[in-house]
Parts: structure tokens; C-alpha cells; sequence
């Protein structure tokens, strides 16, 4: 096997045209087109650190056939509609991609969520927005695809599974997502392409005799002699397999209530809660781009930060999350009488708006744990939803205010234009949040300011709140089985039970619970 490995350094409107970059690409290696046999496009990361903003290319140009595994393969699934079966309790990435191991390995999956099919959950999403009415089955958490379908779809994770990364985003690409995904350092899809991908993936599972069931929710488990033998629906329907996996996401209160009320153990675990801050994308662009016009090559730019606090002796991180350039902010509540934030960005993050949590760590001793147990994350979520809703009228109208208005403790007498659907209501914030929450995030915006000048002005709002940046709980698993620790044959999985924090991490969590499950069945057999 004969390859050149290459890593240049190109202007942007090079590296993100794909004849441009092939043609730099065969002049570095001083090959002709007839010469290579494949072009593998590794990574390709921006550069903004200096005066001009470059973009870092890795490729390889194979002069024989490159390695199967080298060129995106196809994965196959066959039937398993006589195979034995797994029970799968929620359709986002965890529930979908454990579905699709299972049947790679032989298993029959059952996957029952509770919202409805991504199409159908569109009319949720508009009813929210536009007569801010909250279905608690069918909103922007809950329904096909989970939260990320109609969040952001971002596909970068920290994991160091690399292997496993690379398959996830082979399967994307093999359901419809752009192959970009492969190679681009921070891989995105868009809330406007992932239906269409989410669909593909539903409709593989039912063609390998897998079955997917909307409208179900799961209202209680059916437990004997420690082992968990299926699950027990709003209807009284039973679905009997030889494991369950759990995979309902991190807002799927319910659930957490009824293990608990169920003597299942749970934990409370830490998470964090803030608000989403809202900027010009231009003004973002200018100021990590050093350009007053980032031109039609570039993406929108995004920015990642952090900033240490101390307050009462108590450090806490307070940290951007979940940046979503040229994006839009979304009601996520998933029951009426609460107000929940999120962002989200369509393919060509092309609004003019940026936004991006920023959140104050929220740690176990931060909590009443005394007084809620391991619910006590949950319950200091919900207080502050609820008073988000009140203080902004009762509706889906977010409170918000001006961003330095906010740091100078000043009410906003008006507020900007927002790509917030349902409407903003001017309040005091540092009054919605509890001193010391309120102390850490203005210190952390002033940080932030310094970081980025021109970041911290009138000219961006504060919108509240972010809350839903992970799971409150915890549902603990051996680490080597990945079962429940104390009910054989539960299978916490992904964002929900505490274990991923994204679509990519959450999938690789199915996967491998999939892939304990077969294993253990292979053994008993």
C-alpha cells in the first residue's frame, strides 16, 4: 500500500472547495489525478489565531486501493424479526443506535418512545412557539430523534473512542448526512437535515424486522426477583425482552420518579444551569475572525469559554455550552408552567443570531440533598423553570435582559431583536436566580469580556433558562457489565441515566450497551 500523507495550510476559500483543494492537494504531492487511487480528506480544522484566518488540512492521497475500512463503508442488517428480543425505552441517538447494534448482532429490538415521529412532531413544535402550548410527550426533548433532532445536531464529542467515533459518523453518512461530517473538526448536521436522517434510521430498523412504536410511553417496569423483565406502558400494554435498555434522555422526569418511587437506586449527580446569551453572529465573526466581514468561504464563527469563580469560599466553573453560531434560541419546557431555553442552528448557520448556553456548575453540595434525596437536582431545576414562567408572565415568554444591563444590575428599559419565537419579557435576572448563581454569572460574563472584547455590552440579552445541560440523576451501572447495579438485565444508556453528553457520545453509549447485552445472551445460550 502506497500512500502521501499531507498536512497543508490553506486560505479559506481553498480548503472549502473541494476541486481547489484536491488540485493544492496534487501539486504539494506533485502527482497528476491519474496517480491516486483515493483521496481520504482526515481533518480540517480553522486557524484564526493570527492576523489571517487559515484553515489546517490533513489528507492522504493513496497511489493503490486504500483499506476497506479506509473508504466509508456500508453497514448491513440483517432480519431479526424471529430473533430474541431487547427492549428499548426511547428514540434518540442512545435508543437508535443501540437498536442498530442489536440487530447487527442478532438481537430484535423493541424501541418504544413516547413523543411522536419527527414529522409529526413538527405541529408540537410550532403550537409551542406560536400559541406556547407544552405537550408533554411531543416537544423539543421529548419525540423521534430525541433532543438533538430538533436542537443543534453537532456531532464533536471529547471521547476518546476515535474507532467508535468514526463508525457513528459513517452510519450518519449512510443515512443521508453529508460526508463532510468525516473529516470536519467540529462535525455538524443542522436541525434542518436530521429529520431526514432520523427517519432513514427508523425506517432501517423496521426493514430488518425491528419495531419502533410512537405515542408510547412507558408508565412502569415489570421487576422479578431483582431481574427486569420488560416494561409496562400508559395503555397497561407489556413488552417482554430479554433486556431493557433505558435510554429516555436527560428530561424525562417521570421516569426518575418512578424508579425512585420504585426502590430502584438512583443518584443525584451534578449538572449546571444558566442562561443562553444572544449576539449578532457579525459582531461573533468580527471578533474571533478580526474582519469586519467574514466573506462567503468561512463558516460562522463560534467561540468556547470559561471562567473560575469563588464565591462563600466555593469555587465553580461557569462555561459557554452548546454554542450555536448563526443559530436560533428554542423553547425546550417539557411540561406547562415552566420556561426552558436551548439553541439550535439549521446546516448553513445562516441566521444572523448567535447564542450559546452559559452555565454555573451546580455541584452535590449545592443541592438539598437531605431534604429530596437523589432528586434534588430535579427539584432545584424545576423551581427555577417555574419561576421563570412566572416572572415572565405565565406563558413561553422568556425572561431576559440586556447583557451589561444584567452586570450592572440595572433593569433593561427595552431589548433587542431576538430569534426567540414566543417573545422575551424584560425582568431583573440577577432576581430569578439565587445570589450566589446570579454572583457567578456576572463575574463570568466580565471575565468573558476581557477574553473577548466587545463581547460584554448592551449590544447582546441574556435569556433564561438554560437548565437542561444534562441529567440532575444518575441511574448507576457496573462499569465492566453495564447493567444496574442492583436490577440484573437494566441497561442504563446515554444523556438520561448520566453516562453521554451529545448525539455522538449518547450513540456510541447504545452501541455498547447493545453490545453487552449480546454478549450476555450468547453466554447464556
Amino acid at each position: 500500500m502506497r500512500k502521501k500523507e499531507l498536512e497543508l495550510v490553506l486560505a479559506p476559500e481553498v480548503a472549502f472547495d473541494a476541486a481547489q483543494l484536491e488540485h493544492e492537494l496534487l501539486k504539494s504531492a506533485k502527482l497528476s489525478p491519474a496517480d491516486v487511487k483515493f483521496l481520504h480528506r482526515i481533518k480540517r480544522s480553522i486557524d484564526a489565531r493570527g492576523r489571517q484566518v487559515l484553515v489546517r488540512v490533513k489528507a492522504d492521497l493513496y497511489l493503490d486501493n486504500p483499506p476497506t475500512e479506509i473508504i466509508s463503508p456500508v453497514y448491513s442488517y440483517s432480519d431479526v424479526s424471529k430473533e430474541k428480543a431487547v427492549v428499548i425505552v426511547g428514540a434518540g441517538p442512545a435508543g437508535l443506535f443501540a437498536a442498530l447494534r442489536c440487530i447487527e448482532l442478532g438481537l430484535k429490538p423493541i424501541v418504544l418512545e413516547r413523543g411522536k415521529d419527527v414529522r409529526s412532531r413538527r405541529r408540537d413544535l410550532a403550537a409551542i412557539n406560536k400559541e406556547h402550548i407544552v405537550n408533554p410527550d411531543s416537544n423539543y426533548c421529548f419525540g423521534e430523534g430525541g433532543a438533538g433532532t430538533y436542537s443543534d445536531g453537532k456531532l464533536y464529542t471529547r471521547s476518546k473512542k476515535r474507532g467508535d467515533l468514526l463508525r457513528i459518523l459513517q452510519i450518519f453518512v449512510q443515512h443521508g448526512a453529508t460526508p463532510d461530517i468525516l473529516f470536519d473538526a467540529h462535525p455538524h448536521i443542522g436541525t434542518n437535515k436530521l429529520p431526514k436522517i432520523i427517519e432513514a434510521l427508523r425506517e432501517t430498523v423496521r426493514e430488518a424486522g425491528g419495531e419502533v412504536h410512537f405515542d408510547t410511553r412507558v408508565a412502569n417496569f415489570i421487576v422479578e426477583q431483582g431481574e427486569m423483565k420488560g416494561v409496562v406502558t400508559q395503555d397497561g400494554q407489556e413488552y417482554i425482552g430479554e433486556s431493557v435498555i433505558l435510554a429516555t434522555g436527560h428530561s424525562a422526569r417521570d421516569i426518575f420518579e418512578t424508579l425512585h418511587t420504585s426502590g430502584v437506586t438512583i443518584e443525584a449527580k451534578p449538572f449546571a444551569m444558566g442562561v443562553r446569551v444572544e449576539h449578532q453572529q457579525s459582531l461573533i465573526d468580527s471578533i474571533q475572525y478580526k474582519c469586519e466581514d467574514r466573506g462567503p468561504f468561512l463558516p460562522a464563527s463560534s467561540y468556547a469559554l470559561v471562567q473560575q469563580t469563588v464565591y462563600n469560599n466555593r469555587q465553580r466553573g461557569i462555561f459557554s455550552f452548546c454554542m450555536c453560531p448563526g443559530g436560533f434560541i428554542v423553547p425546550s419546557a417539557t411540561a406547562p408552567g415552566e420556561v426552558v431555553v436551548n439553541g439550535m442552528s439549521p446546516s448553513r448557520r445562516d441566521s444572523k443570531f448567535a447564542n450559546s448556553g452559559i452555565v454555573v456548575a451546580i455541584e452535590l453540595e449545592d443541592m438539598e440533598l437531605e431534604k429530596y434525596g437523589p432528586l434534588a437536582g430535579l427539584r432545584m431545576q424545576q423551581a427555577l423553570e417555574q419561576k421563570a414562567c412566572q416572572m415572565a408572565g405565565g406563558t413561553q415568554v422568556a425572561p431576559a435582559q440586556l447583557l451589561q444591563d444584567f452586570t450592572n444590575g440595572k433593569v433593561s428599559k427595552s431589548l433587542l431583536e431576538t430569534s426567540y419565537q414566543p417573545g422575551l419579557a424584560s425582568v431583573d435576572m440577577n432576581e430569578l436566580f439565587s445570589e450566589d448563581m446570579a454572583y457567578r454569572l456576572c463575574e463570568g460574563f466580565k471575565g468573558f469580556g476581557n477574553k473577548m472584547r466587545g463581547y460584554l455590552s448592551n449590544n447582546a440579552q441574556i435569556v433564561g433558562v438554560e437548565s437542561r445541560t444534562s441529567s440532575p440523576v444518575r441511574i448507576p451501572r457496573d462499569k465492566e457489565t453495564l447493567e444496574h447495579v442492583t436490577i440484573k438485565n437494566l441497561y442504563p444508556c446515554g444523556e438520561g441515566a448520566g453516562y453521554a453528553g451529545g448525539i455522538v457520545s449518547a450513540a456510541m453509549d447504545g452501541e455498547r450497551c447493545a453490545e453487552m447485552i449480546a454478549a450476555k445472551v450468547k453466554r447464556v445460550l
